[in-house]
């Protein structure tokens, strides 16, 4: 793929993306994580594509999709969104849930980058650089650890969202009335369904100390789960709460039956 130039209208919703992305975590929650920042992050471009009320808001209720990733990187992928955005209000046969395929697709990958350099070395660097100054006295220490660490965030934060603009556009420009963005897209689902399923088996904490005796001989129901199905018990719960969540239940009740379901699954010790 060629290169995209930019315009200078580009290049100003670019950077009006790169202030916005600071936003990211600024109601972060337990439902949706990053979802609400991702979309105020994307209202610049939004706003640009989109002239009726009625698709300004179909865009932004579409980025409140659970999203989570490595806040220095977010831009690469706020980049290639709005790109995508572009196409979707000038194409009006474009499907719009490839967006978020191709978000939760990248989310994984950007967030495992970006917290092994992040927050997994160039922080250690920074911190080891600005203790050692401050154990001597010298108010260095901290000035050096915040330009240490946030010299090469806001540059690797700026440019992430130039490259995802530009690739987005080749992206979107390379792909009439071709195969490629289903593939793509189809790809994209396959990797966020493993990010969820991860998310899902990491953060579901679900085991059960029943036992059962058969003559003299004790059974561990827990054991044999493990044995024929590991982390079976976090599943079916997740695929529960996710069924009553499509029925219309709301989150809070669902946190509700949750807290419930812990309390009465322990003291009947089942749980």
């Amino acid at each position: 793929m060629n290169k995209q130039k930019m315009s200078a209208e580009d290049k100003k919703m670019v950077n009006s993306l790169f202030w916005h992305s600071f936003l990211l975590e600024a109601c972060y929650n337990y439902e949706r994580q990053q979802a609400l920042g991702f979309s105020v992050g994307m209202w610049p471009a939004i706003k640009r594509f989109y002239s009726k009320k009625e698709d300004q808001a179909e865009a932004l209720k579409r980025h409140m999709a659970i999203f989570n990733t490595t806040p220095h990187m977010v831009t690469l992928i706020t980049g290639v969104a709005a790109a995508m955005e572009r196409e979707a209000s000038q194409n009006k046969e474009f499907d719009k849930d490839i967006i978020n395929n191709v978000k939760v697709g990248l989310m994984g990958p950007m967030a495992g980058i970006g917290d092994s350099f992040f927050w997994g070395t160039l922080r250690i660097i920074s911190a080891g650089i600005g203790l050692s100054l401050a154990r001597q006295g010298s108010a260095l220490g901290a000035v050096l650890f915040l330009l240490i660490f946030n010299i090469p965030h806001l540059i690797v934060r700026y440019y992430c969202g130039v490259m995802g603009y530009q690739f987005g556009a080749e992206l979107m420009g390379g792909t009439q009335n071709s195969e490629i963005l289903k593939m793509i897209s189809k790809g994209a689902s396959i990797v966020g369904l493993m990010v969820i399923g991860a998310m899902s088996a990491s953060m579901v904490a679900m085991k059960t100390p029943f036992t059962f005796t058969i003559g003299e001989t004790a059974f561990e129901l827990q054991s044999y789960l493990d044995q024929i199905f590991p982390m079976l018990l976090p599943l079916l719960y997740t695929l529960g709460m996710f069924g009553l969540l499509k029925k219309g239940y709301k989150s809070t009740t669902v946190l509700l039956i949750t807290i419930a379901a812990g309390l009465i699954g322990s003291l009947i010790h089942i749980l």
